[in-house]
């Protein structure tokens, strides 16, 4: 079943499409039987859950590192170094999964007896992965082993260089590999060719949690804990958890048993200072956090170091455990995130101002470039335009080096890399180098292509994506009877872990909009009424009047105030 809706933007409009989701009814009877409420059970079922020990949380269901290519050779070369005395360095990139790829290397190999330091690429001066300068760099500090987190699989000429300087390297990355791989010692990446590892979604700080399962392994097999404890790698899941949920990988089986025990530490109080520290300055209770706390309330706060200044300052607030310290890195953490959303609303207005009489109906894409943007804002902005427009957007700012560089994200039906990828093909000259996913992507090009790059990238979008992909669609889970809006009901959906590829259930239905009211100068407060009974609302930044009646899409939420709880129904389109 759909819906067809017109959304108004000044002379532009916007076709957004309502679908129900459909899901095998055997599969849902199935669920049911095994004693899941029916909603969840159909719920479950058009996600993709086909039997109940999909929905396993324990760790001994994860999905074991032995499956994953190299993983017990890096091991084993990593034993021998910490038998050697050898001093690794730990690469980082400069994002939140970078950021917790590096703590939980820092932690889990300093606990299973290394000898080990960490060095992150400052974006707007050495760029993204191992690059040659940064290996040059790292040189510096004498290490024997380079060890990338979340980059390195497109580092050729950066591992080149590091054998130069007569450096070892293994590479920890999730990313895409290119059409060369580089000639490390070793290559753990779940997307590398012939891995033969079931899930492709690890973020890059899950690579290194699984590096470190077996890393521990191969010292169990030598004899390392004959005569003291192991150390226990499950008090690194909070990290692990954090930086799968801020790079918006897929929640698929596994990830969600990482990202379900990450939880249920920071929700005990077992989180690292840092984590602990920034859900404070936030006013967020550490007993109630969920996938959202960690992926927009934690990760901007961690993302806007990389963006602003250097994202050693959210690693340290990561590393640090001593709560003093954890406060004082969390108070600048947040001034920075603060000066990067006023940054960020800025360049929103530029950007819209320029597009005015912009009328998607005319374009599959957009590339914009502006010579005031901040390069570590272009992502979020290009994110933002994406979402209003509904088409894949690359947003470009200059570089310190004369080039531009750009951030992209994508629309479902267009794999921004591949699309980058064949731009790349049919015209080298245009891109100086790529890399990323499906739906976000970065590059660099010649500030003189930027018009001719323009022409090809659309040229490239509109042989990919139909013209289908470019209505906006918003899924939901169907309506609910009577007896489904209920408070146990909303706290019974709010224990599961939702996300990126496992999204929060969305329901619709027919309503009657019996009071509204403006609150906290732009949020929209409703009593809203049906066959199944009144309900108070709220529809978040959106002051406009609803009409009388209205097709809304909701999810349901508890409303705590002064000690007591009631149904809310968060309404979020109609």
């Amino acid at each position: 079943m759909s819906a067809l809706l017109h959304c108004r933007q000044k002379q532009t409009y916007i076709m957004t499409r309502i679908d129900t989701r459909n899901y095998p009814e055997t599969a849902a009877r199935r669920l049911a039987e095994s004693g899941i409420s029916s909603l969840l059970a159909r719920i479950y079922a058009a996600r993709g859950i086909m039997h109940v020990e999909q929905l396993e949380i324990d760790l001994k269901k994860l999905l074991p590192f032995t499956l994953l290519k190299h993983a017990e050779a890096m091991a084993s070369v990593l034993a021998d170094a910490i038998a050697a005395d050898k001093k690794l360095l730990i690469v980082a990139d400069y994002d939140a999964d970078g950021a917790t790829a590096c703590a939980v290397g820092m932690r889990g190999l300093t606990a299973l007896g290394a000898k080990v330091d960490f060095i992150v690429p400052n974006r707007f001066e050495y760029g993204y992965g191992l690059t040659p300068e940064i290996v040059r760099l790292a040189a510096k500090l004498s290490p024997d082993i380079l060890l990338t987190v979340d980059n390195g699989i497109a580092s050729v000429d950066g591992v080149a260089e590091a054998h130069k300087l007569d450096m070892q390297v293994l590479v920890t990355d999730h990313h895409l590999p290119g059409d060369t791989l580089p000639d490390a010692e070793y290559i753990v990446n779940p997307s590398q060719p012939d891995c033969p590892f079931p899930s492709k979604h690890l973020a890059g700080v899950g690579v290194m949690f699984y590096v470190l399962m077996a890393l521990r392994a191969e010292l169990r097999a030598r004899g390392t804990f004959a005569d003291k404890p192991e150390p226990n790698l499950a008090t690194l899941l909070d990290l692990v958890a954090l930086g799968t949920v801020a790079d918006v990988v897929k929640l698929d089986d596994n990830n969600r048993i990482l990202v379900h025990q990450g939880l249920q530490r920071i929700r005990a109080g077992r989180a690292c200072p840092g984590i602990q520290a920034l859900l404070r300055i936030a006013r967020r209770p550490a007993s109630q956090a969920s996938s959202y706390e960690l992926g927009f309330i934690v990760g901007p706060r961690l993302n806007a170091a990389g963006r602003l200044e250097d994202m050693g300052l959210g690693i340290r607030c990561l590393l640090t455990d001593d709560i003093n310290e954890a406060n004082e890195i969390a108070a600048k953490l947040d001034a920075l995130n603060q000066e990067r959303r006023s940054i960020e609303a800025d360049m929103q207005d530029t950007a819209l101002a320029t597009l005015d009489t912009f009328d998607p109906a005319e374009s599959y894409s957009l590339a914009l470039f502006n010579k005031d943007w901040h390069q570590g804002v272009i992502g979020i902005l290009a994110s933002r335009l994406k979402d209003k427009f509904h088409r894949p957007v690359i947003a470009f700012a200059r570089a310190q080096t004369g080039e531009l560089k750009g951030s992209g994200r994508s629309i479902p039906g267009l794999h921004l890399r591949d699309a980058l990828d064949l731009v790349s093909k049919r015209q080298p000259h245009l891109i100086l180098k790529f890399g990323g996913h499906a739906m976000a992507a970065g590059l660099s090009i010649p500030e003189q292509a930027l018009n001719e790059f323009s022409v090809s990238f659309e040229s490239v979008v509109q042989e990919m994506l139909d013209s289908e992909a470019l209505v906006r669609s918003i899924a939901t889970d169907g309506e609910l009877d009577a007896q489904e809006f209920s408070l146990r009901m909303a706290r019974e959906l709010q224990a599961q872990v939702w996300g990126q590829g496992f999204p929060e259930p969305l329901f619709e239905g027919e309503f009657r909009v019996q009071t509204q009211r403006i609150v906290g100068e732009k949020h929209l407060k409703l009593k809203l009424a049906s066959p199944a009974g009144s309900f108070d609302a709220i529809r978040f930044f959106h002051a406009d009047p609803a009409p009388d009646t209205v097709h809304a899409v909701y999810s349901l939420s508890i409303n705590e105030y002064n000690g007591s709880e009631t149904l809310q129904l968060i309404v979020r389109h109609w």
